[in-house]
């Protein structure tokens, strides 16, 4: 089948949006559409140049026999900035206040707009990262993973606190919960991870760090290693932070029950860059 040369633009913009990530060969665009490979790098550059203007990513080309093109996700901080303040009144609202001063989250990360937003910009900023698999806690960090996994095109793997006999054989640890000091504990899945695996950790919220702590010290019973850690929110005020170096999108600096006041400010998203 002959494509127009609208038609194979549009086509391959959808496949390349849809297989982020991916190294693709000028051959293969070249036979699906029955062109030239001088033709299909007329279009790649014309997509490329719009992906880019637009804030959409960008587009690699890799040369040789072996190289191709790849398509990855890039957010730039002008259209990442009022999305994030955008995220910071939302979370700021007293209505989401609850008691015991826990705030309610449900209806952000259960919002697929919002939730597939903070998975661009985080896989945005780990684009370049070697990344095999994205790490989450169940269960309110799901959502985020699976967003973030997506754009980066790598699978989702889940940290569990009881054990399923769906999971097969699993490797549990011990930990210590950064704000309440009890020991807890978390296990994976033998299936879940290859040896040597490169595992960004998502996570819906961070206090002092104990969880992600936690699935730190479990991916070392992998041979795995941390290419990453990010949260979409972190308290400001604990104590004692166990997790150094992170990203995040919003920061709870205070909860005032009696006033019924939330204060929230910009994460160190911009600042890590």
């Amino acid at each position: 089948m002959k494509f127009r040369r609208s038609e194979r633009l549009i086509d391959m913009t959808n496949y390349l949006l849809e297989h982020p990530r991916q190294l693709v060969s000028l051959s293969y665009f070249a036979e699906k559409y029955s062109s030239a490979k001088s033709s299909i790098s007329e279009d790649l550059a014309i997509i490329k140049e719009t992906f880019e203007q637009r804030g959409i990513g960008t587009l690699h080309t890799l040369p040789g026999a072996a190289g191709g093109v790849k398509y990855q996700v890039r957010v730039s901080e002008e259209e990442a900035k009022p999305f994030v303040d955008e995220l910071c009144d939302l979370i700021k609202s007293p209505e989401r206040l609850l008691p015991g001063g826990y705030l309610y989250m449900n209806d952000i990360l259960g919002n697929t707009a919002i939730v597939q937003k903070v998975g661009r910009l985080f896989a945005s900023a780990f684009s370049d990262t070697d990344i095999d698999v994205v790490m989450t806690v169940a269960t309110k960090g799901i959502p985020l993973a699976y967003a973030v996994g997506n754009y980066l095109n790598v699978p989702v793997v889940m940290v569990r606190r009881d054990s399923k006999v769906t999971e097969g054989s699993t490797v549990s640890i011990n930990y210590v919960s950064g704000s309440t000091k009890r020991i807890q504990t978390m296990l994976l899945s033998k299936r879940s991870l290859e040896d040597g695996s490169k595992v960004l950790i998502v996570d819906d919220f961070m206090k002092a760090g104990g969880t992600i702590n936690g699935m730190i010290s479990l991916l070392e019973e992998f041979n795995a290693s941390v290419a990453g850690i990010a949260v979409l929110v972190e308290a400001e005020e604990a104590e004692e932070r166990l997790v150094d170096d992170y990203l995040s999108l919003v920061k709870l600096s205070g909860v005032d029950v009696k006033e019924k006041k939330i204060s929230v400010k910009n994460g160190n998203y911009f600042d890590k860059k």
